[in-house]
């Protein structure tokens, strides 16, 4: 069981099943394409996690400093 210290017990369940698709290689995104990334696996299970109304933390605004370099 994957140990998040702001994530429900249920949204870590979530994440956990995520994974296991991405492990297996059953694991796509939204275009249809299998996911090869493991960061982007864990983005769609904390996704899916909040989309379910799971508790999940908000996600790190960027500061000013770094908006400008990007732009």
């Amino acid at each position: 069981m994957l140990i998040m210290g702001k994530y429900s017990k249920r949204a870590q369940e979530k994440i956990s099943e995520v994974m296991h698709e991405f492990k297996k290689g059953k694991l796509k995104s939204s275009s249809g394409e299998k996911v090869t990334n493991r960061d982007q696996a864990i983005a769609i299970g904390i996704s899916e996690a909040d989309s379910e109304g799971l508790k999940v933390p908000k996600q790190k605004e960027q500061s000013k400093k770094s908006e400008r370099k990007k732009g």
